[in-house]
């Protein structure tokens, strides 16, 4: 469906509710590791949405009882829409109905060689139209978006971490933060290979040596009431627990989504259990997000 002046299609963006960011820009410029920075930190994101479809989405959005954060792409692939919004001044009074727009740019040398090194097509390219020419009229097309947009950022010298802490910083970080992943083992069934951070509690005092107790995990009463009599227990989980709190929000910072802690005795049933629980029960309380699981139990 194309879009022209004074035809109904042409007034679509007036009815889009201001909550989707936009995401546009020179194709090659890092539109994709946009979108997957706001997918991240959660909004429901398009790419390539066809701009008819906009206010139907938008409707959609504010009906849900789910979140109502949604970021879509426009680029030169949006020929139709682009074009009108060349040839009309109404065009920028229609754009600003977005929440947020985010312009995306390189210098010519930069997409050369990011298109040599990843051998993808321009979509503005054909028979007729060289790679170059096909940027010089990408560059254009989008002038309008670009005059328009909240945040213009150019990527020439972002590595793609340096471009994700940038839209994270223009649309705020994730309410969610970091998950941290707690999990208990058993040093003699092997240490878990995907571990972060893995803590050896195999110095504390054993439950295992108390016959009556013994068949117990660090989940039952009695195994808890031993262990909190001992003084290095309390100790052992206090400074694991003081040294996270004072590195998880250097991890948050740095766009970790997952970050997992193991704690270790010999056979995973009794000191890393009822230690893993300590600290997951404290962390709790400065962390959303804390999951723990008992590998070998």
């Amino acid at each position: 469906m194309s879009l022209e002046a004074g035809s109904p299609h042409f007034d679509l963006m007036q009815d889009i509710h201001k909550n989707i960011v936009v995401v546009s820009g020179l194709s090659g410029a890092g539109k994709s590791v946009a979108l997957q920075s706001l997918e991240d930190i959660g909004y429901y994101c398009i790419d390539n949405m066809p701009l008819t479809l906009l206010p139907e989405f938008s409707r959609q959005l504010e009906d849900t009882t789910r979140s109502k954060r949604a970021a879509v792409s426009i680029d030169s692939r949006n020929l139709d829409f682009l074009q009108v919004l060349q040839g009309h001044a109404e065009g920028e009074k229609l754009i600003d109905d977005f929440t947020e727009l985010i312009f995306l740019e390189s210098t010519p040398d930069v997409l050369l060689r990011r298109y040599s090194e990843t051998r993808r097509k321009h979509p503005l390219s054909d028979q007729s139209t060289n790679l170059m020419q096909s940027i010089d009229k990408e560059v254009a097309l989008l002038a309008p978006l670009r005059k328009a947009a909240d945040h213009t950022i150019n990527t020439s010298k972002l590595t793609p971490h340096e471009l994700r802490e940038k839209i994270r910083q223009i649309v705020g970080r994730s309410k969610q933060g970091v998950m941290l992943s707690i999990e208990s083992f058993g040093f003699k069934h092997g240490p878990p290979r995907h571990a972060d951070f893995i803590f050896d509690v195999r110095c504390l005092p054993n439950p295992h040596w108390d016959a009556s107790i013994r068949h117990l995990s660090g989940l039952d009463k009695r195994v808890v009431d031993f262990l909190e009599k001992e003084p290095d227990v309390h100790k052992m989980s206090d400074d694991i627990a003081q040294f996270l709190e004072k590195w998880l929000p250097a991890f948050d910072a740095d766009n970790r989504s997952y970050l997992t802690l193991a704690i270790g005795c010999t056979g995973g049933h009794h000191r890393s259990v009822y230690t893993a629980n300590r600290l997951a029960e404290r962390l709790r309380q400065v962390v959303p997000n804390v999951q723990v699981q008992h590998r070998d139990l």
